[in-house]
């Protein structure tokens, strides 16, 4: 994304009353924030590159356990291309978009994510068998969280 759409971005959200704007073009999106006397600048990354590095985890926090890794299954893993809360179908009532076993193809929705309001749906990237679905229903998932793994 070009730094002059940036900056007219910030512009633009510092004379409005917006508190936050995103904009996404292709596989790169910009969400600016304001917060205080500064708008702080968030960039996505595009889901074929490679992560970002992780800051220390904080004084408290859990590392994620060694043997929870182990567990996950062999085959493709899906993971989560951003920040929110996982669904597993499009409404409490409805069924959802897969289950284990279940054969599934490319752009199949295997789920849903909510961000921000916006509900997001997570689309298999390879064609095969559902062998685990890792994440309940309405829990929150991290970035790059392994979803779903398919053989």
């Amino acid at each position: 994304m070009d730094i002059r759409k940036i900056k007219k971005l910030i512009e633009l959200l510092e004379e409005s009353d917006l508190t936050e704007i995103e904009i996404v073009e292709g596989e790169e999106s910009v969400r600016l924030t304001r917060g205080g006397s500064s708008a702080p600048v968030q960039t996505t990354i595009p889901v074929g590159a490679p992560p970002p590095q992780q800051a220390a985890p904080a004084a408290g926090a859990m590392p994620p356990a060694p043997e929870e890794e182990e567990s996950i299954p062999d085959g493709e893993l899906v993971r989560a291309p951003m920040v929110g809360t996982f669904y597993a179908s499009s409404s409490p009532e409805a069924e959802p978009f897969v289950s284990m076993g279940q054969k599934v193809g490319v752009g199949d929705t295997l789920c849903i994510i909510e961000a921000m309001k916006m509900f997001n749906q997570i689309e298999a990237d390879v064609s095969g068998t559902v062998v685990a679905v890792l994440v309940e229903n309405g829990q929150p998932v991290e970035f790059d969280q392994p979803l779903f793994v398919i053989r």
